[in-house]
């Protein structure tokens, strides 16, 4: 790695921001979140995962804005300070020149909503390289033969997005992208505890309550946990209890979607590819691969094996990092093979 231009690749992610940095491996980890203040001149308070500490907690005048919803930029200026403040964590405020980047995206984005990637990209300093899929980006990072003439199946389940690809070729043949991923899980479940239990409980708490509880296959045993929120009926904060087989069927109904899509991909792959998919399996990454059973869930309807990437957070800022040490590769991928809507 050069010190004038150093790679990086950038997982812009709904919840998470990854950076890769070549040589170093993975730098930061942080939540795509900003704190600011003020009326319409905005005042940046904190970033990632110190806007974290605050949530919850912050005085009046103070609040929260996620500015990536749905794995596009939703408020560009604070996108823009955001990826600016973890281009300087990640690489020190020593480095000279504009990093080369390779930055992953959703697949199905529109020009308008790629354009404000990039601008957003230029504005925090980098020199944007590439953007790729975060299903191409993921198969790489998880060590999938990309390039190779053979059929390999990525399912990328992060908090905003589905991304469903088969490639071969260095190319997605075919795919499809869902806005739909954790957060949806997230709210299914604070949607039916203010309906069932008139309770209303926080994002974190939906999503405590999703590790602890969910499950995509039906539980063996049931177990029960208390969560607090604040009652619809009276304001006043109070606990209701909650089992595993009431989560279970809450997360159905998004599960089922993601496995409509994952069929409606695999239906459209050519006979020699899928062959290729049957053998070499599914693979999953992104947050929700670690949903209790969800690899057993996607098996069960498809009738192929499934394996959750070894590290599957990591997998797209691991590939979009590879990339951008090896931009060679770049010219092969992408904007010759959009995927499927």
């Amino acid at each position: 790695m050069g010190f004038f231009s150093p790679e990086i690749g950038i997982d812009l992610g709904t919840n998470n921001v990854l950076f890769y940095v070549a040589n170093k491996g993975i730098v930061l980890r942080e939540p795509s979140l900003v704190i600011v203040s003020g009326g319409e001149k905005r005042v940046v308070q904190a970033v990632g995962e110190e806007a974290r500490q605050l949530l919850g907690r912050m005085p009046q005048g103070f609040r929260a804005v996620w500015p990536i919803h749905e794995g596009v930029i939703a408020d560009f200026d604070l996108a823009a300070s955001m990826l600016r403040y973890f281009i300087r964590r990640a690489l020190g405020v020593n480095y000279v020149g504009k990093p080369r980047t390779v930055l992953t995206i959703p697949a199905g984005v529109t020009s308008m909503e790629r354009r404000a990637h990039e601008e957003a990209l230029m504005r925090a300093g980098g020199k944007l390289s590439y953007i790729v899929d975060g299903a191409t980006a993921s198969a790489l990072g998880c060590g999938l033969p990309c390039y190779e003439p053979q059929g390999s199946m990525i399912v990328n389940i992060g908090g905003g997005t589905t991304e469903i690809a088969v490639i071969s070729l260095g190319a997605a043949v075919v795919g499809k992208s869902l806005r739909i991923g954790g957060n949806a899980l997230d709210a299914a479940i604070a949607a039916y505890v203010k309906k069932e239990k008139n309770l209303l409980i926080g994002d974190r708490t939906a999503e405590d309550v999703k590790i602890d509880l969910g499950s995509a296959v039906a539980p063996a045993e049931t177990q029960k946990a208390m969560m607090r929120g604040r009652d619809v009926v009276t304001g006043l904060p109070r606990t209701a209890a909650l089992d595993t087989d009431e989560v279970y069927e809450v997360l159905q109904e998004p599960l089922r979607e993601i496995m409509s899509a994952i069929l409606w991909v695999l239906e459209r792959t050519p006979p020699e590819l899928g062959a290729d998919v049957m053998r070499s399996g599914i693979y999953l990454t992104g947050g929700v691969s670690q949903l209790t059973g969800m690899d057993q869930f996607i098996a069960a309807e498809t009738g192929i094996p499934v394996q959750v990437a070894r590290n599957p957070l990591d997998c797209a800022a691991l590939g979009a990092g590879y990339l951008a040490s090896n931009l060679e590769l770049l010219s092969r991928i992408g904007k010759n093979h959009p995927l499927t809507e």
